[in-house]
C-alpha cells in the first residue's frame, strides 16, 4: 500500500513510531508549510505551555584543546604533539569564567575539551569535586559520549563504572557532543578516531540507566546523505525508547549546520550552504519523528537570529543559551551572538514569552 502524507502524520502526533520509508516520504515530499504546520501542532501537544519558549544563560569553557579525535571539521583542536598551542585550563581560570558567568545569571557549565591522551579518569574526578566544592549551586553539563569512553580507555575502565565516578565526583549531566551522524561510515570520514556508533549509543544508554540528564545532536550539511541523516534520527528514537520509565532519557534534541570555514572538510570540498528552508524542514521533520522527546532547540548560532525565529513555529520550543564562550563552532565561522536581552528580544518578535529555565527545562 502506498504511502500516504496524511497517515504519517496522523501516526506522528499519536506518538507512534515512523518508519525509515515515513520519515524519507515526509523529508522528501512534504510541502514546507505544511510539514511544518504539522510539527507545530505536535509541539504544542507535547510542551505545557505552547506559548513560551524557553532559554538559557551558561558558559562553555574548554578542559583542554588538546585532542587525538583528528575530526576534520574542527579548527580549534590541537593534535598532541604541537606542544606550542597546547593548554590544561587552570582552577584560576574556571574560577575567573564561573565568577563571570554567575554575575550575568548563569548557573551551568558547560565543559567540553578533547580526546587529550593523559587525562583520565582522576584528572576529572578531581577538576569535578574542586569546582563543586567551590561551587556547588552551578551545575557541570560536561564532557560528552566520545570522552567518556576515551577515558575509560585509557584508564582501565568500562564506559560504566567511568560514568559512575563522574557522577560521583559532581556530573550532574551529559551534552550530546559528537555526534555528529550517527553513521559509521560518515564517522571514518570525518571523526576517524573518534568512538564509533556502537559506542557512543551504548554510553548514552548507560547514563540513562543510571538516571543521568542526557541531550542529542546532529551535525549535518557535510559528507552525509538524506538517508543516513535519517538513519541518525532513527537512532536517537530508538535510544529514547529503551529509556527505563521515570528516568530522564534525552531531554533535549539539538541540530545544527556544519560550519567549513577554514577546516580540513573545506579544504576537501565540503563547504557549507546554509539554507534557512533545509534547517527548517530538519527542524519539523526531527519532532515529528523524535515525537518522544520533548524539547527541540533552535540553534541560532549556526543559522542567525530570523531562522531561527521561524524554526520557533515548525517544532523548536527552545531557543538554548547565550553561550557566554563557545570556541569551537564560531572557529569554523558561525559568528552569530546573543545577549540575554536580546535573545529574549529574539523570542517575542516571534511572537512567544521568553522563559529562563535550567538544564533540566525548569523555569528559573
Amino acid at each position: 500500500m502506498a504511502l500516504n502524507l496524511q497517515d504519517v502524520y496522523a501516526k506522528s502526533l499519536a506518538l507512534e513510531p515512523l518508519t525509515f520509508d515515513e520519515v524519507y516520504l515526509l523529508y522528501a515530499e512534504a510541502p514546507l508549510a505544511e510539514l511544518a504546520m504539522q510539527a507545530d501542532t505536535l509541539r504544542r501537544q507535547l510542551v505545557d505551555d505552547a506559548n513560551v519558549v524557553t532559554w538559557q544563560i551558561d558558559r562553555n569553557v574548554n578542559t583542554t584543546n588538546v585532542c587525538q579525535s583528528g575530526c576534520l571539521f574542527c579548527n580549534f583542536h590541537c593534535k598532541p604533539h604541537q606542544t606550542e598551542r597546547h593548554y590544561i585550563t587552570t582552577i584560576e581560570e574556571y574560577c575567573q569564567k564561573i565568577e563571570r558567568m554567575l554575575e550575568l545569571g548563569g548557573d551551568q557549565l558547560l565543559l567540553q575539551g578533547g580526546m587529550h591522551p593523559k587525562l583520565g579518569i582522576e584528572f576529572y574526578e578531581g577538576l569535578f569535586r574542586e569546582l563543586k566544592q567551590r561551587y556547588p549551586q552551578v551545575r557541570l553539563h560536561a564532557l560528552g559520549a566520545p570522552e567518556v569512553a576515551h577515558i575509560a580507555r585509557i584508564s582501565g575502565l568500562t564506559t560504566r563504572q567511568t560514568l559512575e565516578r563522574l557522577v560521583a565526583a559532581g556530573l550532574d549531566s551529559l551534552p550530546g557532543a559528537g555526534a555528529e551522524i550517527l553513521v559509521d561510515r560518515v564517522r571514518r570520514y570525518i571523526s576517524p578516531a573518534k568512538p564509533s556508533v556502537e559506542q557512543w549509543c551504548q554510553v548514552m544508554h548507560e547514563a540513562h540507566e543510571m538516571n543521568l540528564p542526557t541531550s542529542a545532536t546532529m551535525m549535518y550539511g557535510h559528507v552525509e546523505t538524506i538517508a543516513e541523516r535519517i538513519e541518525h534520527l532513527l537512532r536517537i528514537r530508538d535510544l529514547q525508547a529503551a529509556v527505563p520509565k521515570g528516568n530522564y532519557g534525552f531531554i533535549a534534541f539539538i541540530p545544527w549546520i556544519f560550519r567549513s570555514d577554514g577546516t580540513q572538510l573545506e579544504q576537501r570540498g565540503f563547504h557549507t550552504r546554509l539554507s534557512p528552508l533545509e534547517y527548517i524542514r530538519i527542524i519539523a521533520v526531527s519532532r515529528l519523528v523524535l515525537n518522544n522527546i520533548r524539547n527541540i532547540q533552535a540553534s541560532w548560532l549556526t543559522v542567525g537570529k530570523q531562522t531561527a525565529q521561524i524554526a520557533l513555529h515548525s517544532g523548536a520550543n527552545d531557543m538554548g543559551s547565550i553561550m557566554i564562550e563557545e570556541n569551537v563552532v564560531r572557529s569554523a565561522g558561525a559568528n552569530n551572538s546573543f545577549d540575554a536581552e536580546g535573545i529574549q528580544r529574539a523570542i517575542k518578535e516571534a511572537g512567544f514569552e521568553p522563559r529562563l529555565r535550567d538544564q533540566l527545562y525548569r523555569y528559573r
